[in-house]
């Protein structure tokens, strides 16, 4: 186990614990990246492309002037551009030795970028930071089949409950159903990222105890009473089926009371529910006479480098720097973030924030990390039709069984489908 960091250090210490040593090659005289106690010998100049999400544009500009400062072996001429997390693997495919030296990314990618050969693992410098500053659940995101990690986290990537104070108390949001009992409730039914939330919480699996295993598939269990729950949910009078745009906004308008989304909405909420701004991990529900526990997807965002990049050693070192405890910390300051170092747990204004204590306990109670295997995209298509089917009735009471068995025959087809490539 590394030493536990007891303070955030600073942005040239950070980097220089965090850079690769050797990762790529490169002359002797920089073999570790790292910041130089004195001038360099020599000092390299270098081109850097970046992609990250529009609104991290002005954080982006601040890190790659503290990276210059803490690295005056490199001159960089840098070329950002915007490309969102979610974004990432589809946009690197279209032509991996074009895409930029350095991105970011959701975890769920990594299969994708692996295959498409544009994420390279980090070295083992690197993989020791990584373990030092995050939860497990948070390593097993970016680890890869072959046991490599592949970028460095920064913020965990998951869903959880916002609620308005005023109509539920603590006790209340423990239980869906009890919040259905005394208000009204968004959910994005029809999301392939949020309907697993059911299923999981009743047994389902996905690839196995690790979630990389292709050859065990996704196994369903106590199936058709989830499914049977979620008929009655979209009958449910105080059930609105979040379409993906009205559900923050029917939140902080009052027409709704609860709504489930992430850490990206947390300062919309703040703002529009103002003293009544709740937030929580995932409730419990009650199907065929049993609780289960709803259980979030869970991965994290992270930044990698392109190992198709003209400057290696420079892309794997500032990949470093962005995940570094002194940026995680930059990130929350200037767009609250929620870092994922385990030592940022006190900056100024996380425990007036539900929405920390809820990421982090969602994380590590109530999720189940997100297989980042290519054949998880045998899961996505099929379970977007059945929670429209759901959400249209067209699956209803009289006929749940027989669309339930539709929906994991066509999950399995194409699990086998996948496996097969």
């Amino acid at each position: 186990m590394m030493i536990n960091w007891k303070k955030a250090v600073g942005i040239t210490a950070a980097a220089a614990m965090l850079i690769p040593m050797a990762a790529c090659g490169g002359n002797d005289n920089n073999s570790n990246g790292g910041a130089s106690s004195s001038a360099p010998a020599e000092t390299q100049s270098v081109n850097l492309s970046v992609w990250s999400p529009q609104e991290d544009a002005d954080w982006l500009k601040d890190m790659e002037a503290a990276f210059e400062k803490a690295h005056p072996e490199y001159k960089v001429t840098w070329k950002n551009s915007v490309v969102s997390e979610g974004d990432a693997a589809k946009t690197v495919q279209t032509d991996p030795s074009a895409a930029a030296d350095v991105f970011m990314f959701a975890n769920d990618q990594l299969g994708t970028l692996q295959e498409a050969n544009a994420i390279a693992p980090v070295n083992d410098t690197v993989a020791a930071q990584v373990k030092e500053q995050n939860d497990q659940t948070i390593v097993d995101s970016v680890t890869g089949t072959d046991g490599k990690i592949y970028g460095v986290p920064y913020t965990g990537n998951t869903y959880f409950m916002f609620y308005n104070k005023s109509k539920f108390t603590e006790d209340d949001i423990k239980s869906l159903d009890t919040m259905l009992s005394k208000g009204k409730v968004s959910y994005q039914l029809q999301n392939s990222w949020y309907i697993p939330a059911f299923y999981l919480g009743a047994g389902m699996t996905m690839f196995g105890e690790n979630g990389n295993d292709a050859k065990a598939g996704i196994k369903f269990e106590n199936a058709d009473a989830v499914s049977k729950y979620l008929v009655d949910l979209v009958a449910n009078p105080n059930f609105t089926n979040d379409d993906g745009t009205a559900g923050l906004s029917n939140l902080t308008s009052g027409a709704v009371d609860a709504y489930f989304s992430g850490s990206w909405d947390a300062a919309k909420v703040k703002e529009g529910l103002g003293d009544n701004y709740g937030a929580a991990a995932m409730p419990t529900f009650k199907a065929d006479g049993k609780d289960y526990q709803m259980k979030s997807l869970a991965g994290s965002k992270a930044v990698a480098f392109n190992p198709n990049a003209k400057s290696p050693e420079a892309a794997s070192a500032f990949a470093a720097f962005l995940g570094s405890t002194e940026a995680q910390k930059k990130h929350w300051e200037m767009r609250q973030i929620i870092p994922t170092d385990k030592t940022l747990t006190d900056l100024e204004g996380m425990k007036e924030d539900p929405a920390v204590a809820a990421q982090q306990k969602t994380l590590a109670e109530t999720s189940v990390v997100q297989p980042t295997i290519a054949a998880m995209n045998a899961w996505w298509t099929p379970a977007e039709t059945f929670g429209k089917s759901l959400v249209s009735k067209e699956t209803n009471a009289d006929n749940y069984k027989e669309k339930t068995q539709a929906f994991i025959d066509s999950v399995e087809k194409d699990v086998a489908a996948q496996s097969a490539e």
